[in-house]
């Protein structure tokens, strides 16, 4: 006899999801040539290199990096498409940030290593924040940001939406994000939500930004999607189910393992059609065995 499916009222799920133990995994980006971005991020932002694969029967190698073990710390996943060279960034992505105790002294490594430098470090108008801007070699932004010590540093993922209180909503409701702060500069035409696992100033966060009048982006072919750990990829399926039917986005890959590789996950679009994997995080802890 088949065992009997446990059905889970909605209530306990939207509670469940809040106590669900979650964290950003790492954010996954096509890029055009393997071994020059991770020479340059590996020389020019600091970052280390913690697995590299080449799966030569689909066509395609990736990489991992960050500023720590993936066991603790978020990641980039870059992807080298064999043959392609080029992508189109698009109007939607908008960049990467990285902490750092000296903004300045990191400029000078990324222009010294042929980065390119398109915000001189310096502080924010209106505010004390010292930052800098900088572009990797497939035309990704990096935001370089002036903080003390940090658990994290690779710390944001921006992103533009195009109505900000249903994204906030949705990545509350269907991720178990946490609103951080909510800020809006009028002067600059746009407002942005912080929304993470913890303090931005100790882990990862996505930065939604909104523009003001500004509704639909291009995605373009590169920036793929961000996975996020859950406890229960089933569970987090159905919520992600009962939210896309309250705000929009769809499920796009049901819950269970990925064929060859044997880690269960699900994947699902937001409103704007930006793609969040949930992963197993038992299984993801095996594949870096």
């Amino acid at each position: 006899m088949a065992e009997k499916e446990t059905v889970v009222p909605n209530e306990n799920l939207s509670e469940w999801v809040k106590n669900d133990k979650r964290r950003m995994l790492h954010v996954v980006y096509r890029i055009g040539d393997l071994d020059r971005t991770i020479k340059f991020y590996t020389e020019a932002l600091g970052m280390k290199l913690s697995r590299k694969r080449d799966v030569p029967e689909e066509k395609y190698a990736n990489a991992f990096l960050g500023f720590g073990p993936e066991q603790s710390h978020f990641a980039v996943e870059l992807t080298y498409n064999y043959g392609v060279d080029k992508y189109d960034i698009g109007t939607g992505f908008g960049h990467f940030a990285i902490a750092t105790e000296d903004v300045y002294k990191m400029v000078e490594n990324v222009r010294a290593k042929g980065g390119v430098v398109t915000r001189e470090p310096g502080p924010v108008k209106g505010g004390a924040s010292v930052i800098a801007f900088v572009k990797d070699p497939d035309g990704y932004l990096f935001e370089l940001i002036q903080r003390g010590p940090t658990s994290e540093p690779l710390c944001q993922v921006m992103l533009r939406v195009g109505d900000l209180d249903r994204s906030i909503q949705f990545y509350e409701k269907a991720a178990g994000m946490k609103l951080l702060r909510k800020v809006d500069r009028p002067e600059y035409k746009y407002t942005l939500a912080m929304m993470g696992y913890a303090d931005e100033n100790e882990t990862t966060v996505l930065e939604l930004t909104y523009n003001y009048g500004v509704t639909e982006y291009t995605k373009g072919t590169t920036y793929a999607q961000v996975a996020i750990s859950t406890e229960d990829v089933y569970k987090s399926a159905e919520v992600v189910k009962m939210v896309t039917q309250e705000l929009g986005g769809k499920i796009t890959m049901q819950p269970g393992p990925v064929p060859g590789i044997g880690t269960k996950i699900t994947a699902f679009l937001d409103p704007d059609g930006w793609k969040t994997v949930l992963v197993d995080y038992e299984d993801f802890l095996k594949e870096l065995e």
